[in-house]
């Protein structure tokens, strides 16, 4: 048995909406990309039961769905997919090295990085029974389905006041629920969230259940100073709570916020090393979308294929 280590031109880390669009540029410009999915294939639009706001898909279309005819535009040009995670990497030479969880070495000329986020979830049973039954963690993706009913939101930082003030421009009453007698959020936001008159905030308060059985009917919620408990009927749970950007491999390597999201030339998606480029949510705190996201993974071929022009490697 061999134990030639395999080089390609161009891997690509992740298979969401990033990773699977830089495999259809990378591709058709005969890079001959490996996307490596990692333990989520097709990111977290694998969880988004409708997505409406795609461009091209008037009738809307599930995520995991979605996800699927993705990865199947990448595969017709000759991409090949492997259901494997990356767990380390070595960024030092020219050619960059990456280890699979089973401990496989590969090299490869230019790596493209679409690892993603993950939303922070508040850790109750309910929410995961009731997830994409009325529990989100986007109210842009699915704010828009709870247009007329009451809803609620949870955090204290500025995703919590932006997402409560975009459902108050549908939605009769937001219900914000923030953990401390005071709100994280940038003054701007706060003094938004506070004049906007159907956001109710609810202070010292935390959520203890989200009720109902196939759909969210209501949250039980406890005051944490008086230890006083109530429920408030809702048909929306939107958590706000942060996301966490999934790049813990690089740090040792490239330049990251002190969240975690991956630093870029800005207008670009190139990292500090070059070679390794940086595209969608791992990269992206602000937007978050699967549409931003697929743009990014553009650029990202496009900065790899002239990386590699230019380095004399195709």
């Amino acid at each position: 048995m061999s134990n030639e280590i395999e080089t390609l031109k161009c891997l690509i880390i992740g298979s969401g909406p990033a990773g699977y669009t830089a495999a259809v540029y990378a591709a058709r410009a005969n890079l001959k990309p490996v996307v490596f999915t990692g333990p989520e294939p097709g990111g977290q639009l694998m969880i988004t039961t409708d997505v409406e706001n795609y461009p091209g898909y008037p009738e809307g279309i599930g995520g995991p769905q979605m996800m699927e005819e993705f990865q199947k535009q990448a595969q017709r040009f000759g991409t090949e997919v492997r259901y494997e995670m990356i767990s380390k990497v070595d960024f030092t030479g020219p050619v960059h090295k990456v280890w699979t969880d089973s401990g496989k070495e590969l090299h490869s000329h230019s790596i493209i990085i679409s690892t993603g986020a993950s939303a922070k979830w508040l850790g109750l049973k309910s929410e995961q029974r009731l997830m994409n039954q009325g529990v989100s963690a986007c109210a842009v993706c699915d704010g828009f389905f709870f247009k007329g009913q009451e809803v609620a939101v949870v955090g204290g930082g500025d995703t919590a006041a932006e997402e409560a003030t975009y459902l108050a421009k549908l939605c009769p009453k937001v219900h914000l629920l923030v953990r401390r007698d005071e709100m994280r959020a940038s003054k701007i936001m706060q003094d938004r969230v506070k004049k906007t008159d159907n956001i109710i905030i609810h202070w010292n308060t935390e959520a203890e259940e989200i009720l109902g059985e196939n759909e969210v009917e209501g949250m039980r919620v406890i005051n944490n100073k008086t230890q006083e408990s109530t429920t408030i009927p809702v048909q929306g749970f939107f958590v706000a709570i942060g996301h966490k950007p999934n790049t813990d491999i690089f740090k040792d390597w490239l330049d990251m916020d002190e969240t975690g999201y991956l630093k870029v030339v800005p207008g670009t998606s190139k990292t500090k090393v070059p070679g390794v480029f940086a595209s969608g949510d791992a990269a992206d705190k602000v937007y978050r979308q699967a549409v931003t996201a697929a743009g990014t993974g553009c650029m990202a071929a496009l900065d790899a294929e002239r990386y590699l022009t230019e380095e004399g490697i195709i």
